[in-house]
């Protein structure tokens, strides 16, 4: 069972440290959704590979006729459904594998409540959270990492004590300023991509035509080289024959 003062750890870490592209794709997520570091990103990883891994032991038991997956399968579903990761009716096993880190991550208190438009952004959504000012209902929620259930989505609110409850107040944001802000940031990000991808496509042309460049210096030094040779060549021959004909013209 273990101490209750030192819980078990609820992820599990990366196999390899040095990995440029997970380390890029963990950095991109974790800004986006406003997590506070890497952790937060390797628990959601660690509830996909959980779920998808009980999806893979249930279906090879299934294939046996086993009755126990069959139950067994049902609560997956079912818990997949009360999650909102998977719609409650028509799921099968192979959509719980067809799951993605997105999908866990939008469930989060903390992204719903930036989605709802109550904060302007996702990091100001989990310091409202992490107050006290939100709330599911009249539950008062202070982890920005609670899994939000399909029925307490349209009861997310500001908490009654809170005084951002006020609508006058400056920290009251808009939900239409939130969406606007959002798309702003998106359109933003796609074209920075955009950017990078032709300044990419430019510069590998010019480093083909670089290096055309020098073939083509090499091949004229080469040649420069050569033709001296081939001239220097051509007296040498001429002397020779000059020397046989007046040998012959002597004998003659």
């Amino acid at each position: 069972m273990g101490d209750p003062k030192f819980p078990r750890r609820k992820y599990d870490k990366p196999s390899h440290p040095w990995r440029a592209d997970r380390i890029k794709a963990e950095r991109e997520l974790v800004k986006r959704y406003g997590l506070k570091n890497k952790r937060e990103l390797w628990k959601a990883q660690s509830l996909l590979r959980s779920l998808r891994s009980q999806s893979r032991d249930l279906q090879a038991r299934l294939r046996t006729g086993d009755q126990q997956a069959e139950i067994e399968t049902k609560q997956l579903l079912d818990k997949c459904g009360r999650l909102s990761l998977l719609p409650t009716e028509d799921t099968t096993l192979n959509d719980v594998l067809s799951l993605s880190v997105e999908d866990i991550l939008t469930r989060r208190f903390q992204t719903m409540v930036f989605q709802r438009g109550l904060a302007y952004s996702a990091s100001q959504a989990r310091q409202l959270i992490v107050h006290g000012h939100v709330a599911i209902g009249e539950r008062r929620v202070t982890i920005p990492g609670y899994a939000v259930k399909r029925t307490e989505e349209e009861i997310i609110n500001y908490a009654t004590s809170s005084p951002i409850a006020d609508e006058l107040h400056p920290m009251h944001p808009k939900p239409k300023d939130a969406i606007e802000l959002e798309k702003e940031k998106a359109m933003a990000e796609q074209e920075k991509k955009e950017e990078e991808e032709k300044a990419a496509a430019d510069a590998k042309p010019s480093m083909k035509n670089n290096k055309q460049s020098e073939e083509k210096a090499r091949e004229a030094e080469k040649t420069s080289i050569e033709k001296p040779k081939e001239d220097s060549d051509h007296p040498a021959e001429t002397e020779k024959e000059s020397d046989e004909k007046g040998s012959k013209d002597k004998e003659e």
